[in-house]
């Protein structure tokens, strides 16, 4: 799977402080009250709703939290208007990174994204400038228990993976954008461990750092992007 790895992402979720788990909570709380409002409260007739309550126990998030905002969703209370905001940039060096954000005001994420990427070495790009380094693909990430690599493989293919990786602690599945919820269902019928499944951007080519100055701002531009409420998701090609 080309080198690609959402495990040190996970681990270091699990690990996170409190203060982070919260930013976390915050994060998939915005997501779940924009697809309520899409498509609706009761997660059998919401796929995505489905797909985000999967996602928040995936990240500890407590049910009465999920259900809290799932309710103050449908009946109105939250009055804030979120709207999907897609960033481009360079980071040290002409490392690529795309930042995914879901913000209720265009104008504060804008600067402070900016301010980030001119803080730690990078610049903010125009819309395209990076996102053809990138493919949108369906990355499901199990815990490997022991796992037989055969049987693996067959429930995978069965499912609608399209490839997959296997490690001493995970396996990391492969699949069309469309298929992750399928897949994600499927795999935790046969009683895997579904660690992550979401739809993400994927380089085509990764690029390395050897200047510690480099690598240095490299990890406080991404720690500030991630800390920030209004960024949902950051991707990069930096080989770390």
């Amino acid at each position: 799977m080309s080198g690609h790895s959402k495990w040190n992402n996970i681990k270091r979720k699990k690990e996170a402080t409190d203060a982070i788990k919260g930013k976390i909570f915050t994060k998939i709380g915005r997501e779940i009250t924009v697809v309520v409002r899409e498509g609706g409260p009761d997660p059998n007739n919401n796929s995505k709703l489905r797909d985000l309550i999967a996602k928040a126990k995936a990240n500890n998030v407590p049910n009465d939290n999920i259900d809290r905002v799932i309710k103050k969703a449908a009946g109105g209370e939250d009055k804030n208007n979120y709207e999907n905001i897609t960033y481009e940039g360079y980071g040290p060096n002409g490392v690529a990174v795309i930042v995914e954000c879901l913000t209720d005001n265009r104008n504060r994420t804008a600067g402070d994204v900016r301010h980030y990427f001119d803080k730690f070495g990078g610049n903010l790009g125009t819309i395209g400038c990076v996102s053809f380094m990138f493919s949108t693909k369906g990355i499901v990430v199990l815990e490997n228990t022991g796992l037989d690599e055969d049987a693996v493989m067959e429930d995978v293919f069965e499912f609608g993976g399209e490839d997959f990786d296997i490690t001493e602690e995970t396996v990391e599945i492969e699949c069309a954008p469309e298929a992750v919820s399928g897949l994600r269902e499927g795999l935790t019928g046969k009683g895997y461990t579904v660690l992550s499944a979401e739809v993400e951007q994927v380089p085509s080519t990764y690029a390395t750092l050897t200047d510690e100055e480099h690598i240095k701002k490299m990890n406080l531009l991404l720690e500030h992007l991630e800390e920030n409420d209004d960024v949902q998701n950051v991707y990069h090609n930096w080989d770390e």
